[in-house]
């Protein structure tokens, strides 16, 4: 059997994660319970949970041109990640994102590169060849539409996730997903503008609603240690179902299990080899 191939639309960082019982007072210090240094961001934690369900994927993103960047982009190829897309942008350091653990409760501070339009046609090749695209909306839109647009003239599978704030990307997807707050103002309208399948995370489950059909799938894994990356593995495992041909609501059953998986432990960083 071919094995199917994916392209990632997104994010490419450094990820360090800083577990801490409390957070220090302005103008004191505290010591740190536990420390993760890996590979992050959404668009990598996408496609190396793609890996390890058996998809190959290729990540269009951006590094710096720099020694960090090229320990990430090391990192990800001995993940499965097919990294010839990514940019190497000259005299800027790779994206970093800093998360601040407390009792399962995140913050974030963020340094990150974003792809211009100019980057995701110049990934148009990689982008075209694959089964599917995963195009994250967290990047500037001009380079969101541009990048569905090539997976939706390609005739391939368009998965969005975020926030649809421009609606020309309604009419470019196969498969929108949201969390709560992005999901704001979507409801099975939207499958009359392009989209088949509509995925929402809350708080009680996951909601798929297609034509003719809907449900919602309790969450698993028990209490989560740390959501990043929840939504991640919950993205790659629905595109992997959807590519194996899996219903819609087997596919949800896959990705609300690799969700279960990745919050079970501190940052986003995904181990799906058993889901």
């Amino acid at each position: 059997m071919t094995q199917s191939t994916a392209a990632v639309v997104g994010q490419f960082a450094r990820d360090l994660v800083l577990s801490v019982d409390r957070l220090p007072e302005s103008g004191s210090s505290g010591a740190a319970t536990g420390r993760r240094e890996q590979l992050g961001g959404k668009g990598a934690n996408q496609a190396v949970a793609l890996a390890q369900l058996g998809v190959r994927p290729a990540l269009v993103a951006v590094a710096g041109n720099d020694l960090i960047g090229d320990e990430l982009l090391a990192q990800a190829r001995r993940d499965g990640v097919d990294v010839r897309a990514v940019v190497r942008r000259p005299g800027v350091l790779t994206s970093l994102i800093v998360e601040i653990l407390v009792a399962g409760e995140y913050r974030y501070v963020e340094d990150l590169l974003l792809l211009t339009e100019a980057d995701v046609l110049s990934a148009r090749a990689a982008i075209e060849a694959s089964d599917a695209v995963l195009v994250q909306l967290q990047q500037p839109v001009a380079a969101a539409v541009a990048a569905a647009r090539i997976g939706h003239e390609a005739g391939r599978l368009v998965v969005l996730d975020g926030q649809i704030t421009d609606r020309r990307l309604l009419a470019l997807a196969d498969v929108v997903r949201a969390d709560e707050k992005e999901a704001d103002g979507l409801d099975e309208r939207i499958l009359d503008q392009g989209p088949s399948l509509l995925a929402i995370a809350r708080p009680s489950g996951n909601l798929l609603i297609w034509s003719g059909g809907r449900v919602e799938l309790s969450l698993t894994g028990g209490d989560p240690v740390d959501t990043t990356g929840g939504g991640d593995s919950f993205v790659a495992g629905l595109t992997a179902a959807l590519l194996r041909g899996a219903s819609y609501e087997e596919a949800g059953r896959l990705a609300t299990a690799a969700s279960g998986s990745t919050v079970g432990h501190p940052g986003g960083r995904p181990d799906l080899r058993d889901v």
